[in-house]
């Protein structure tokens, strides 16, 4: 049998090794809480900073709504003008800005819709037929709405008179038309930008410099083909 002292030996050895199982079962398990908690502080952190990127993506004015509006129906107008290239006769070189216009003007205004539809503002639907452009989905207030009253925009009777172009009379008739059209759109832009308080919205911000850019950079590409359409007449 073991003596007494030997018997206390064991057992200490026992509770040293007991202790020493325990702590480290507690060492490994550690780990995993701390980053149980790490997981949550980071998933409240995102919560909150996605929070305040919703509020301040509410940040916007009626006169942002406005010009989304407005601008949708303007976009529009200049699809309804560059699809008649095509079948006008177009020159290639009008052909191409007039492809290129339709896609730049379509991105835009499904942007807009977009930016409309993630604030819960009416979203314009855009119906057209030949050289009619009709609006909807935006309710009483807007169902009678003459949008050719909108700057740059054609009149019926300069509609008309362009869809009847053919060959280089309609060349040279888009080219001063769409001048002033996206003339039209800068003033718009210009006017957004001297609202007090709008166009504080950072997506509301980037879209009308965007527009307001390549805009005034079509105008200035545009009137250089029409002024060497003018000289190669004279």
């Amino acid at each position: 049998m073991f003596s007494l002292p030997l018997r206390l030996f064991i057992a200490i050895l026992l509770i040293a090794v007991v202790g020493a199982c325990s702590s480290t079962e507690k060492a490994m398990q550690e780990p995993d809480q701390t980053s149980t908690i790490d997981d949550d502080r980071k998933a409240e952190l995102e919560r909150l900073y996605y929070a305040r990127k919703d509020s301040a993506r509410m940040n916007f004015t009626e006169a942002d709504t406005e010009f989304m509006i407005g601008m949708i129906a303007h976009h529009a107008q200049a699809l309804i003008m560059s699809d008649l290239a095509d079948e006008n006769n177009a020159s290639s070189q009008i052909k191409v800005l007039a492809a290129r216009i339709i896609n730049a003007q379509k991105d835009e205004i499904k942007t807009m819709q977009k930016w409309l539809r993630d604030r819960d503002q009416k979203v314009p639907e855009v119906h057209i037929e030949g050289l009619n452009l009709m609006i909807h989905g935006l309710g009483e207030d807007h169902a009678h709405m003459d949008h050719t009253n909108m700057v740059g925009m054609l009149s019926p009777e300069q509609l008309k008179e362009l869809s009847e172009a053919k060959g280089d009379q309609f060349d040279r008739l888009y080219l001063k038309y769409m001048i002033q059209h996206h003339k039209g759109a800068v003033v718009m832009v210009t006017k957004l930008f001297s609202t007090n308080g709008a166009a504080q919205d950072e997506n509301a911000f980037r879209l009308a410099t965007d527009i307001q850019v390549d805009q005034r950079t079509e105008i200035a590409r545009m009137q250089l083909m029409l002024d060497d359409m003018t000289a190669s007449t004279d």
